[in-house]
């Protein structure tokens, strides 16, 4: 793919008042050289397709697009989705290639990202997902085409997980078991636990076992924050070696559309240690 010729790029989600999106393109504009401008569009949530079609229709080079409109992207992105899009069957960057629109999904590839910066061993990894939502959807297939050995996804509403690992369990690589936290096992261990749930908003962790950390296991949380999380805490309490917050992951899928759009790969390291200094 051409970088675009394009230099208008944008977030639009509803709420988007909070993003750190425009925050961080514009560091990677300067850090790159790259002549874009990115804004936030708040778009009516009975309004985001029209939304899209105004936006790429006045010279838009690309989309991220935010709660709640990632099942919409999706389905206006259906005919050229990539295999993380489909796979996630959710769409965060959008963008137009020959006169179509066009469809990725970046958060599994920025959390992988993010934990290899981290210094996670991932081949042969023993992970559990907490959540079975979207979040967890969207990172299961780059964990798995990262040689993770097993995939425990735990759920408050068993049937969800169960569902999630059978829709994976065809091409997984990787061993793949659905079910709810009492039926997880209390023996220490899993390499790396990741909370794709909510509960961090709430400031509570999702009711894991204690002993859940194999030695040197890592604690990952999809959500970030100014202060530990509720998980993270948990976490640290229960001996993990190492706990973190999704806010690596935030800026690595960022990193991941730029490259998208542009042609250009940021360096994320620098705006990760800037934006964390004034959370």
């Amino acid at each position: 793919m051409l970088p675009s010729p394009r230099t208008r790029y944008a977030v639009i989600g509803n709420p988007i008042a909070h993003s750190k999106s425009p925050w961080i393109h514009a560091r990677f504009a300067e850090q790159t050289g790259e002549p874009i401008t990115y804004e936030a569009i708040l778009a009516p949530v009975d309004g985001f397709a029209a939304q899209v079609e105004a936006f790429f229709a006045s010279g838009g080079g690309g989309l991220n697009v935010t709660v709640p409109f990632k099942l919409q992207a999706f389905e206006l992105a259906r005919a050229n989705l990539s295999p993380r899009a489909r796979a996630a069957g959710a769409v965060n960057t959008l963008w137009m290639q020959d006169g179509a629109l066009h469809g990725c999904n970046t958060d599994g590839v920025g959390l992988l990202n993010d934990l290899r910066r981290l210094g996670a061993r991932l081949a042969g990894a023993r992970v559990l997902v907490a959540g079975a939502g979207g979040a967890a959807r969207g990172i299961l297939l780059p964990l798995i085409e990262a040689g993770c050995a097993s995939i425990d996804i735990a759920n408050r509403t068993p049937s969800r997980a169960q569902e999630l690992a059978a829709a994976f369990s065809a091409s997984a690589g990787a061993v793949m078991r659905g079910g709810s936290y009492a039926d997880l096992p209390a023996d220490g261990r899993w390499d790396l636990v990741i909370n794709a749930t909510a509960s961090s908003l709430d400031d509570e962790a999702p009711p894991l076992p204690a002993g859940a950390y194999a030695p040197g296991g890592l604690a990952y949380d999809l959500m970030y924050a100014a202060r530990p999380t509720a998980f993270m805490r948990q976490a640290a309490a229960d001996g993990a070696a190492a706990v973190a917050d999704g806010l690596g992951m935030l800026v690595e899928q960022a990193a991941e559309s730029f490259f998208i759009w542009r042609g250009v790969r940021p360096d994320p390291g620098p705006v990760l240690t800037a934006l964390r200094a004034s959370l």
